[in-house]
Parts: C-alpha cells; sequence; structure tokens
C-alpha cells in the first residue's frame, strides 16, 4: 500500500535512502532533511498482518518524494527500495504514485536524476540535457561529492493528459525585479 508519510516513517525513510546512499546511488539524507520535505514523501507499506479486519501497522520497503521545481516541472525525488523487496514492482508503483500526485497538482512535466536509466524509460521518461532543466534542479549539487563530475542521468516524462500551463509574467518592480505587485488601496 502507498500512502503519505508521517513523521513515525521518518527513520525507516532515511535508512531506505541511506542504505542506497552509501552504494553512491543518491545523496544521502539527514533526518532533519527529511522533515523538512515530509509533505514531498509517499512511503510503501507491506501489511500482512491483521488483528480481526484491521491491518497492523506494516514494515516500510519503499519511499518516494515529488518535489515541485516550477509550475510545468515536478522533480521524482528519493526514490529507493529496500534491496530485499526489490524487483517486485514496488519502485514502478512509487513513481506512478508520483506521476498521480503531479497529475493532482497540474504538473504536465516529471523529471528525475539517476543511474537507473532503463527503469525510468520503461515509464516513460525519456533522457534529456541537463542544460535544459532549470537551475533550481542542481540545489543539491553543492553538497554533492561528485559536483565536478557528475554522471546521473536527466530524464524527463510528460504527462500528456495534463494541460500545458499559461504562464504569465508579472510586471517589474521600480528596480526591476519581476514580482506580483498589489496596487495601493485609497480610501475615500
Amino acid at each position: 500500500m502507498i500512502r503519505s508519510a508521517t513523521i513515525h516513517d521518518v527513520p525507516r525513510i532515511q535508512e531506505i535512502i541511506n542504505s542506497h546512499a552509501e552504494l553512491g546511488k543518491m545523496l544521502f539524507k539527514s533526518i532533519a532533511q527529511i522533515y523538512e520535505s515530509l509533505r514531498d514523501f509517499a512511503v510503501y507499506e507491506l501489511n500482512d498482518e491483521m488483528i480481526g479486519d484491521q491491518p497492523l501497522p506494516g514494515r516500510i520497503v519503499g519511499c518516494t518524494a515529488l518535489s515541485i521545481i516550477w509550475a510545468d516541472l515536478a522533480e521524482v525525488r528519493s526514490l529507493a527500495v529496500d534491496e530485499e523487496y526489490r524487483g517486485r514492482g514496488i519502485g514502478r508503483r512509487l513513481v506512478e504514485w508520483a506521476a498521480d500526485e503531479a497529475r493532482r497538482l497540474q504538473i504536465r512535466r516529471l523529471m528525475s536524476l539517476t543511474y537507473e536509466q532503463a527503469f525510468f524509460e520503461k515509464l516513460g521518461f525519456e533522457v534529456v540535457s541537463k542544460d535544459t532543466l532549470p537551475l533550481k534542479v542542481w540545489s543539491d549539487c553543492v553538497r554533492c561529492p561528485k559536483r565536478d563530475g557528475c554522471d546521473e542521468i536527466a530524464m524527463v516524462r510528460i504527462l500528456r493528459d495534463v494541460p500545458m500551463i499559461v504562464m504569465h509574467q508579472a510586471p517589474p518592480t521600480p528596480r526591476g525585479v519581476s514580482i506580483p505587485v498589489l496596487n495601493e488601496m485609497v480610501e475615500d
């Protein structure tokens, strides 16, 4: 079962992510980093045991996060499945959870930085040049030991059932910074 993560899941999420980080497949995550982005996370929980007709809390065996980058782009992040449970379709279901969440939010493009090109290609992602992605994507790179020789593959999936968004530019402020500005209200 896939569900939104709770604070009780944080230690297990960290354990799963960091087991992959030890293999060089992703960045290590601190407890604080996971708490900070907990609303982005979903977990895959196995519920094997029942008391009567109620399932007992299960074992978390996988996780992922969907991070919003921009109005038309979200990133599938921290996708990890416990080694013992790999090859059972859990990773695929977690990516589809992220795609469904992007659809709910009306975000048309999903991206991933990955070493698992074949896995993501099976799910409709295509390799793109890293230069086509916004700089915000690279904010984690400053903490990465591979930052000067990044070998991750950038991949994007278009959710064609989500309409393209038309983004309007806010008028520039007097100093040239483009942010929304409220008109001054004048009382009679």
